[in-house]
């Protein structure tokens, strides 16, 4: 009789690229027999019995051993890398530890992303940015090493069906949008600006955590046909595969997120890729939402300005946008104070 765990580890080799389909297929014959899998697994692969165990411990190498470091936990799962809570025993300090997955490590351009992203982090710092704290390669694995932020991402707080009211949702842009002309600042263009993107640590930090498609102006002045960045929040531009994507790019993305936080849902949506960009490209932005939930007139115009189909009716730099929010936060908190000494004067009368 075969067991559970043993299946279940044949198929993680195989899910993990790590044993070839024909080979779990050879060995399962002789495992249902009662055969011990690892000396299967030594005999068809010619593998040492030291990797198969370590392959055991490790889950196919999801878990990470690395000397000089604790893991924790596992701290989440993305297209290429997955991340985990961990210490340094050299620091003490409890990092997040990003380490490729074994598909995106046999990918050359995946694997110079990863190394790129990993020093923009050393190299741009910024309070409202993850800090990295470099990049390094042990055995066949490619890992880098940032700060670690408990707390969520702005996606999974609206997963959970709440979107954020206004003076919450205008103080996200803000943050978000001083980091990013710390960015544009030191010539870096983001491309890839969206809730899922953004934490809200527990203490009430926010953080841009990902600069996985972020460029240098230089090269996006280049024409190129391919779409980079996260569809359902790509502008126009960068939807045709344009060149010349610049910080107004980022602007139309940080403006999709706005709409996503106050109204709850994706301003354009389809199941088809190719329709959801031509929406991107050519469709009115429609949302009675922003009618009927009491939402203001400056909210409503500064989504239409942020999310402008022509490049040039937008915001055109982050110090006039962040002119308009702060101004707009600071009136909307004036009438609170005001409104909140009118109701403690009517409770005195």
């Amino acid at each position: 009789m075969v067991s559970r765990e043993d299946t279940e580890f044949l198929a993680l080799l195989v899910h993990r690229g790590l044993i070839l389909r024909e080979v779990a297929e050879q060995v399962f014959p002789a495992l249902h027999k009662g055969a011990a899998l690892d000396a299967l697994l030594a005999h068809h692969t010619g593998l040492a019995p030291e990797t198969i165990a370590k392959w055991r411990r490790t889950r196919g190498g999801e878990i990470p051993e690395l000397p000089g470091y604790e893991i924790l936990g596992h701290a989440g799962r993305g297209g290429t890398a997955d991340v985990f809570r961990a210490r340094e025993h050299k620091t003490g300090r409890v990092i997040a530890l990003k380490v490729l997955n074994v598909e995106s490590t046999r990918n050359p351009r995946v694997r110079d992303a990863f190394a790129r992203e990993a020093k923009l982090l050393e190299k741009l710092r910024h309070k409202g940015l993850v800090e990295g704290y470099g990049v390094f390669k042990s055995g066949s694995s490619i890992y880098s090493k940032m700060e670690f932020i408990e707390g969520h991402t702005l996606l999974e707080l609206l997963d959970r069906g709440q979107p954020f009211d206004e003076t919450a949702a205008l103080r996200v842009v803000l943050g978000v949008a001083e980091v990013l002309e710390h960015l544009a600042g030191q010539g870096v263009i983001h491309r890839d600006i969206k809730p899922g993107n953004i934490m809200l640590s527990a203490s009430g930090v926010l953080k841009l955590i990902d600069l996985g498609f972020a460029g240098s102006a230089g090269e996006l002045g280049q024409a190129s046909d391919t779409t980079v960045g996260t569809k359902e929040y790509l502008s126009p531009e960068q939807a045709q595969g344009a060149g010349g994507a610049d910080a107004r790019s980022d602007i139309y993305s940080l403006g999709v997120t706005l709409f996503h936080l106050v109204v709850g849902r994706l301003p354009f949506q389809s199941t088809d890729d190719r329709e959801l960009l031509r929406m991107q490209v050519m469709a009115s932005l429609k949302s009675p939402e922003l009618k009927s939930r009491g939402l203001s007139h400056h909210l409503h115009y500064f989504i239409e300005k942020m999310m402008a189909k022509d490049i040039e009716a937008r915001y055109q730099s982050w110090a006039e946008l962040m002119g308009d929010f702060r101004e707009q936060i600071a009136g909307r908190e004036a009438l609170d104070f005001e409104k909140q000494v009118r109701e403690r004067a009517q409770r005195r009368r």
